[in-house]
């Protein structure tokens, strides 16, 4: 049986394990995209320091490029998947659909999204409305310590279930989806599991990407601190959990009871490190956040289903200003009054 030809955007520390993982199955043949990493990749190849895997040093993909190919333009064999693994920034360019557009053959490739947040699907129904969608939600932990080295810490494991796109039967779908997973994971050796429950799982993660993050963001504090100050958990942390498990209620997700709800987000995360999360460490770094799909989402879920959700709401505000900063030194944003403001 022929291996999968699977393309990889954004081979960063998730992007890097998820190839690795890929090809170490059998199942499956990788063209990794690398952009920053990809001189590092191409000379010395790959180093994974794993929890997982041990040391992989000098390890390659059957295929490096750094951009994304046009299959049609280049003549090559369609990808039967792609599996996007970049940060989710709608507000920034480039859109993950113009991203991937040049290497997406319907009718044969299917289109992972391996990333945070919810209603991540909507722009890729818009953009390839007869492609199978799929849901990974990652807990993987892994980070690109330098170009082309990455530090696994954490073990393999995601849930993985099919997106609903109105165009597709969902039955196809679901057997795309399951497909996956099957060349993920042909041995059954890793927590990389089908789950149909995509919008659960997605929620779940919110209730503590929503909060933990942008807060720790704001504050600059490591999430043990924020856990010994006790009032950042009673005054931010929670209302905003208790928001978010209210918004997916009305979505029709039921996520756990608030109290235990409470407790498993505050709990994720060791109390002898000083870990950031993701969020807080890219704006540390001077990069943009995933700040839309993760806030900005469930709060315009709110607002549509006539959902309070008043934390929500500042912390977004706040993060919002905190991205218009990051743009500006990124030259994405120019410090003008632009046509219609109020304020001038």
């Amino acid at each position: 049986m022929p291996k999968a030809r699977i393309l990889i955007v954004g081979t960063g520390g998730i992007g890097t394990v998820s190839a690795y993982s890929l090809e170490r199955g059998g199942a499956a043949e990788v063209t990794a995209v690398m952009r920053s990493n990809y001189e590092a990749a191409i000379r010395d190849g790959i180093d994974i320091d794993s929890v997982q895997y041990g040391q992989v040093k000098a390890w390659r993909p059957t295929a490096i490029v750094n951009v994304v190919p046009n299959v049609s333009k280049q003549n090559l064999p369609p990808f039967d998947y792609i599996v996007v693994t970049t940060k989710n920034i709608p507000d920034a360019p480039p859109s993950v659909s113009s991203l991937i557009a040049p290497a997406v053959t319907p009718g044969v490739t299917s289109i992972v999204l391996s990333q945070n947040g919810v209603n991540i699907e909507k722009p890729l129904i818009a953009a390839f409305p007869t492609t199978p969608l799929i849901s990974s939600v990652v807990y993987t932990g892994a980070t690109e310590t330098a170009p082309a080295k990455v530090y696994h810490d954490d073990d393999e494991c995601q849930k993985i279930g099919a997106f609903v796109n109105p165009a597709v039967p969902q039955e196809i779908a679901n057997e795309s989806a399951k497909r996956y997973v099957q060349i993920y994971n042909p041995k059954g050796e890793l927590e990389v599991m089908y789950n149909p429950d995509v919008a659960t799982a997605r929620w779940r993660k919110i209730a503590y990407n929503g909060s933990m993050n942008p807060v720790a963001s704001i504050l600059g504090m490591d999430t043990p601190r924020m856990r010994m100050t006790v009032h950042v958990i009673d005054d931010l942390i929670v209302p905003i959990i208790r928001e978010v498990r209210a918004i997916a209620a009305a979505k029709g997700v039921t996520l756990q009871e608030e109290k235990e709800l409470v407790h498993a987000v505050l709990h994720q995360d060791p109390n002898d490190t000083a870990f950031k999360p993701s969020m807080c460490q890219d704006y540390e770094k001077g990069n943009l956040m995933e700040i839309e799909n993760i806030l900005g989402e469930p709060l315009r879920e709110a607002e549509a289903l006539g959902v309070p959700a008043p934390t929500l709401r500042i912390v977004y505000g706040i993060m919002k200003g905190l991205q218009v900063r990051v743009k500006e030194k990124r030259g994405l944003w120019e410090a003008r009054f632009q046509e219609g403001n109020s304020y001038v």
